[in-house]
């Protein structure tokens, strides 16, 4: 049985291996990427169940996905082949410093065109956290009323839900429209952990505090904003504080680095931290990934994680 379960899209990532304009770029590394992905293969290498729900058409790239998961120790029960459409491809700069510019070819994907029948089957029993990002709300209609669908029947069965908006414009008609949706979709959200540039754009406010006054007032009980290497703000109905993050000086690739984030957050509250060590974890995960090329290739083991937070406590 599992103790979280993620819903997304998950995508083949071809990554540039040399520092240069993606247009003059012709060697690529091949990856396995997506924000739930990302949080999905983190919790597991932390040696926590996670199911993963999607839809992929059954050809070469569909398998390769399926078989990276797999390989991963993620639950793949709840993945649907399909012979139509396509699975979404994403092609990344490689960058000296700052976020790389990324080509995402997703439209209409298999992804895209799953339906509220797969929830149907979905086995909800010892399940604790839902983690659910803004990207598929954005994706189509299709893919936002299941998720909807999905996070509702969740509720009803006392299971939390972790929101990280992970605001991906080209994915909306208009920003109004993923504002729309994503803040009342986070109604139904336990725990949401913005960036502060993300509250920003969602909420109309610079100030932390203001930002997370906007989502306890809708019904958020716990708003975590990610700040980068200055740590994360939290507050709660009676408290709010900072955690300190970490100075990377090797910063590779910055894609993945909130996914990171989510994972340390969540892994924590599963295995009865306090939500202060839960995102000083987070912060710390979110600092190993952006070490890494690949989305997700620097998640670390519960060995390395501890490796890691014990240099920097000694």
């Amino acid at each position: 049985m599992c103790e979280v379960i993620t819903m997304g899209e998950p995508m083949t990532l071809f990554a540039a291996s040399d520092i240069m304009p993606l247009e003059e770029s012709s060697k690529f590394i091949k990856f396995l990427s997506g924000a739930e992905v990302n949080v999905a293969i983190g919790l597991s290498r932390l040696n926590h169940k996670v199911s993963y729900i999607t839809q992929l058409k059954d050809d070469a790239m569909g398998i390769y996905i399926y078989n990276c998961l797999k390989k991963e120790n993620i639950d793949t029960s709840y993945i649907r082949f399909v012979n139509q459409y396509f699975n979404g491809i994403q092609i990344k700069e490689r960058v000296a410093k700052g976020d790389p510019r990324v080509i995402n070819i997703r439209k209409n994907s298999a992804s895209a065109n799953i339906d509220k029948n797969i929830i149907k089957d979905i086995n909800f029993k010892n399940v604790k956290w839902i983690h659910i990002t803004g990207i598929p709300l954005g994706i189509s209609q299709k893919f936002r009323e299941t998720i909807i669908e999905f996070v509702k029947t969740a509720k009803k069965l006392g299971i939390k839900v972790c929101l990280d908006p992970n605001l991906r414009t080209h994915l909306w008609e208009s920003n109004d429209k993923m504002i729309e949706v994503i803040n009342s979709f986070a109604k139904l959200a336990d725990i949401i952990i913005p960036g502060i540039n993300e509250g920003y754009i969602l909420t109309g406010m610079n100030e932390p505090e203001k930002i997370a006054d906007f989502y306890l007032n809708i019904g958020v009980q716990q708003v975590i904003i990610k700040l980068g290497e200055k740590g994360s703000y939290i507050k709660e109905k009676d408290k709010q504080y900072i955690v300190d993050g970490f100075k990377v000086k090797n910063v590779i690739d910055t894609v993945g680095a909130g996914d990171g984030f989510a994972v340390g957050v969540l892994s924590g509250l599963l295995e009865g931290l306090s939500l202060k060590e839960s995102v000083l974890r987070g912060n710390a995960i979110g600092a190993i990934q952006v070490m890494s090329l690949g989305d997700n290739d620097g998640l670390p083991t519960r060995e390395e994680l501890h490796k890691f937070m014990s240099k920097l406590e000694g």
